[in-house]
């Protein structure tokens, strides 16, 4: 039996896929698995139970990666769960950024009291008249999960897209619309494109990356739209682009004292995955992906190590080994099970940067002998017997 532990409250629709072998505990020091949303965990005790960290969305700031990783506990996340609800948030974006609604809905409510306000608001309504999105050019920094359906809406409603992103992966070329531009390089969209979308993980490379640099190189009344992290831009630099004419409009979904009621910015609480379809596609993914790997060692959509799948184990063992990522770990791994006469019927090795993950299948189960001599591996963080 696995007991698992909610830190935030999370979708029923999710936990109800939890198979009886899973049980909710009130005691996060007996879980073996983790479910979170936005609780900060980075001062939490980490007890020598814990496997896995579930994160129900996207972002992992809130997760101690490294701290986890020494441990051998594997951190999930749930990229593309929560693609559709951001993808429309964007959308809106775009539409609030080049026709003034929120200005026009303002207008309205402080004329309410007027008499003649339709009268007034034929009189009013060019100052909030705007543009129109189509046949106009959108760049899209960072073509994952959001990026592509943003692309792929936009084509729909007439705009001429661009993309950037030299990591774009094979799911994602398959669902691009063959109509997107591929840049060569992020000038390029930042030189060319009227409105601007950041779809980009918060890493030391991209933080910031919206600056006064980059904003130099963009073109005047450039609309930009940050739905992905607030720190991917220098918001002061922001501010002084609206100031100076060169930003036209800054669109995010993540409020904070510099950009709440700043002039030029549309300012939103952080709606992007908060509609009742992501959290539960974001719960139901977190489970399944806990569920297979505490009852099967598979790893896939961690953050933190490889994916590394085996399937169903059909042998009588399977040895999961979490291990520093450095020469002659497998021939050693291999020289524990010769030495002890238990012979290796399958194995998988994967690397993720500093750390590795290693599955070994093998035809007896394995006991607690061989277990210690693989833990006294120098380089070995981990070792969980799956079966």
């Amino acid at each position: 039996m696995f007991q698992y532990y909610c830190l935030n409250p999370i979708s029923q629709i999710g936990l109800e896929k939890f198979t009886e072998e899973f049980e909710n505990t009130q005691d996060v020091n007996q879980a073996q698995g983790i479910l979170v949303r936005s609780a900060a965990m980075h001062d939490m005790e980490l007890s020598n139970n814990l496997l896995a960290v579930a994160r129900a969305g996207a972002g992992v700031n809130n997760i101690p990666l490294d701290k986890c990783a020494e441990k051998g506990i594997v951190v999930f996340n749930t990229p593309g769960a929560n693609a559709n609800g951001v993808k429309e948030l964007v959308i809106a974006g775009m539409l609030l950024a080049v026709r003034d609604i929120v200005g026009g809905i303002n207008w309205v409510e402080s004329a309410k009291d007027n008499a003649d306000i339709a009268k007034a608001t034929e009189k009013e309504k060019k100052r909030f008249a705007g543009t129109e999105l189509t046949d106009k050019k959108l760049g899209i920094i960072g073509l994952g999960a959001i990026g592509v359906k943003v692309a792929n809406v936009a084509k729909h409603m007439g705009m001429e897209v661009y993309g950037y992103d030299p990591y774009v992966s094979v799911d994602a070329a398959w669902n691009l619309s063959r109509d997107v531009k591929h840049a060569l390089n992020v000038e390029e969209i930042y030189e060319t494109c009227d409105i601007i979308t950041i779809h980009v993980p918060l890493l030391d490379s991209t933080r910031g990356m919206i600056n006064k640099e980059a904003i130099s190189k963009m073109k005047d009344g450039v609309i930009l739209l940050n739905f992905a992290r607030d720190l991917l831009a220098n918001e002061e630099d922001v501010l002084e682009g609206i100031k100076e004419g060169k930003i036209r409009r800054y669109v995010t979904d993540f409020p904070n004292p510099t950009t709440a009621g700043a002039e030029g910015c549309v300012v939103i609480p952080h709606l992007g995955a908060s509609t009742e379809e992501s959290e539960d596609n974001c719960a139901k993914m977190a489970v399944k992906q806990m569920m297979n790997y505490l009852k099967n060692g598979n790893i896939i959509n961690s953050v933190n190590y490889p994916n590394c799948d085996m399937g169903i184990c059909s042998q009588a063992g399977r040895v999961a080994i979490f291990h520093k990522n450095i020469a002659n770990m497998i021939t050693k791994f291999a020289a524990c099970f010769g030495d002890e006469g238990i012979n290796i019927t399958d194995m998988m090795n994967k690397s993720k940067g500093e750390v590795a993950y290693t599955m070994i299948d093998i035809e007896t189960a394995a006991d607690a002998e061989i277990i210690s001599k693989l833990q006294a591996i120098k380089g070995v963080f981990r070792v969980r017997v799956v079966k």
